[in-house]
């Protein structure tokens, strides 16, 4: 069924801003892992997270005072469901995401943040009961499999080098596919109010785990030079990964759904590899091969699912936030 039939004239270019959302934030995020790669020479990971997102905040919660006053600052009685969204998807997500990149390069790390839109599928069906296809199943296995392949290069010998890391990524892609599937439950909020309060209730739980670490010693609090030493890589990812990357996916989650929106995760690794050849990163064969079948598997399972979408369901995909489209044929249009 082609896009013309399934919208109509006056929906497609809406449907086709809406995508920018996304594409924009997962286009930003895939640029930063090799930047906070490079900072984390200068700064343990926790106080890296830390800094980055005490000052993120400061500039949220600016911009949400200066657009919808104070008031937007109440939870509206839903303080549980944003305290465990913050705490899940900003804290954990990016806690684990920092701690992971001393285990990995910035690619191998960028993979796992691809199987985003599968975990998103799974989370609903623990939470919603839409259970996934079979195929779906069979298709994230095919997935991890081309993970593997990437941090091994094809030898068996290389799992030892990733085994911590890539359990921590396991926990970062999904605590950041409970807060993708949560956000689209805030539809009455704006995601500039849905991120800036989600993001206060994460930065206190990464305030109280950075200085717990290091009271006991598990890390050394950055000195000014250190700061200074990361200033460019810190508003990088303060902007950019924190800000413009952050507001940008939860306005394309309320517009185009959660299952729509983490499908753009599958281009963070093709970003990072970018980056990361461009900067003189020579990936052997089996890399390659195992971040092409990751990104056709993850591709696909989104296919599969939206073939399970009912035609009168795809005519209102805007308003489902379980439908799934193809950006690439809306950005086509």
């Amino acid at each position: 069924m082609s896009l013309v039939r399934r919208y109509s004239n006056k929906e497609l270019p809406m449907r086709s801003r809406a995508v920018a959302y996304p594409l924009l934030a997962v286009l930003g995020w895939g640029v930063m892992f090799p930047i906070l790669a490079s900072a984390l020479n200068r700064v343990d990971p926790l106080n890296l997270t830390i800094a980055r997102y005490l000052l993120a905040v400061a500039v949220l919660v600016a911009i949400l005072l200066f657009r919808e006053g104070a008031s937007a600052l109440r939870h509206g009685g839903r303080t549980a469901e944003v305290v465990v969204l913050g705490v899940v998807g900003f804290a954990g997500f990016n806690l684990l995401t920092n701690l992971a990149l001393e285990h990995a390069t910035p690619q191998q790390v960028s993979l796992f943040v691809a199987t985003t839109p599968v975990i998103t599928q799974l989370v609903r069906w623990v939470r919603d009961g839409i259970r996934p296809k079979p195929l779906l199943l069979a298709l994230s296995l095919v997935a991890l499999i081309g993970v593997g392949l990437v941090i091994t290069r094809g030898s068996l010998a290389g799992l030892g080098q990733f085994g911590l890391g890539g359990l921590m990524m396991i926990g970062a892609v999904l605590g950041w596919g409970i807060y993708t599937h949560g956000a689209s439950r805030f539809g009455e909020w704006s995601p500039l109010r849905f991120t800036t309060l989600t993001a206060l209730a994460g930065t206190a739980a990464m305030l109280v785990v950075s200085v717990g670490a290091d009271a006991v010693g598990w890390q050394h609090a950055p000195g000014a030079a250190d700061l200074v030493a990361i200033t460019p890589q810190l508003a990088y990812a303060v902007l950019v990964g924190a800000v413009i990357a952050v507001l940008a996916w939860n306005t394309g989650v309320q517009r185009l759904g959660a299952a729509n929106a983490a499908l753009f995760m599958n281009l963070v690794p093709v970003t990072t590899f970018a980056v990361q050849i461009a900067r003189g990163y020579r990936p052997v064969g089996v890399e390659l091969a195992g971040a092409a079948l990751t990104i056709a598997a993850l591709v696909a399972a989104n296919v599969a699912t939206r073939a399970r979408t009912t035609p009168a369901s795809q005519a209102t995909a805007v308003a489902d936030p379980v439908a799934v489209v193809d950006p690439v044929a809306v950005v086509s249009r």
